[in-house]
């Protein structure tokens, strides 16, 4: 009874994990299943209903490399991560931040992208400020929306600083164009669409993120050869130039909104 079971188990292990494939399965296949995050601009719906974005480029230009259809699938963030182990997609490209936990359930490719924590100040309000470290006084007011990474790293910054904090990016938007605050410390690409969509009001002082998060692929664990496949095409696909070409078309610029007819993300 007891070989009876086991062989049982394994039977039902292996069809649980039926639908995972490696490389060589997409390949025979001739189609990549990819799961996205709809968040703008990484991947949203267009004027059509249709997928557009950061990351759909990506998969669309990842699977025409390898020869395959990419077939792209939307889910909840913490959705991502079960849907690869389960084997519903083959691939994980929605900006995920490359952190030792989730690596512990999945593989990283190198980085592919980056996002970050940013600031984006009030042009005229912070007029007299030379460097950003001079926002460490009490004279300033630097706005973050609650329970945020935004919000902790403006207090450690800055912890002189008046910290203010909104319930949603809306309002401590809102409150950075009235001039409300000085500055205000959020997700990118907040503060670089921000700057982009009020010049002249609104700025982002350091050009850089203040806090850098790197993303990568995620894949299964245990196929060395996708793994190699992907950091290969990462490092081809900057040396030509395509993946910061099209990181900076969606996002240093605001020219994509026009893709999405009367909706705005």
């Amino acid at each position: 009874m007891t070989r009876i079971a086991t062989i049982v188990l394994a039977a039902l292990v292996v069809c649980g994990n039926a639908a995972a494939r490696d490389l060589q399965d997409v390949l025979n296949t001739g189609k990549l299943r990819v799961g996205v995050t709809l968040y703008a601009p990484w991947a949203m719906r267009g004027a059509g209903g249709q997928l557009v974005g950061f990351e759909v480029d990506v998969a669309r230009q990842l699977a025409a490399d390898m020869g395959v259809e990419a077939q792209i699938f939307p889910y909840d963030l913490d959705r991502l991560v079960p849907a690869l182990e389960s084997g519903e997609i083959d691939l994980i490209a929605a900006g995920l931040t490359i952190t030792p936990e989730r690596a512990l359930h999945v593989n990283f490719s190198a980085a592919y992208a980056e996002s970050g924590v940013g600031l984006a100040t009030h042009v005229e309000r912070t007029a007299s400020v030379t460097d950003v470290t001079a926002l460490d006084s009490e004279a300033f007011t630097i706005a973050a929306v609650e329970d945020s990474v935004g919000a902790e790293l403006a207090r450690r910054l800055w912890p002189r600083a008046r910290v203010q904090i909104f319930a949603s990016v809306e309002s401590a938007s809102a409150a950075l164009l009235a001039g409300e605050v000085h500055g205000y410390v959020e997700d990118e690409p907040v503060p670089t669409f921000l700057a982009l969509g009020n010049p002249g009001v609104i700025d982002v002082p350091t050009g850089r993120p203040l806090l850098a998060s790197p993303a990568g692929f995620a894949i299964n664990k245990g196929d060395g050869d996708f793994l190699a496949f992907l950091n290969a095409w990462i490092t081809a696909r900057r040396a030509d130039t395509w993946l910061p070409t099209t990181a900076s078309y969606w996002f240093e610029s605001l020219r994509w909104q026009e893709r999405l007819g009367n909706e705005r993300p």
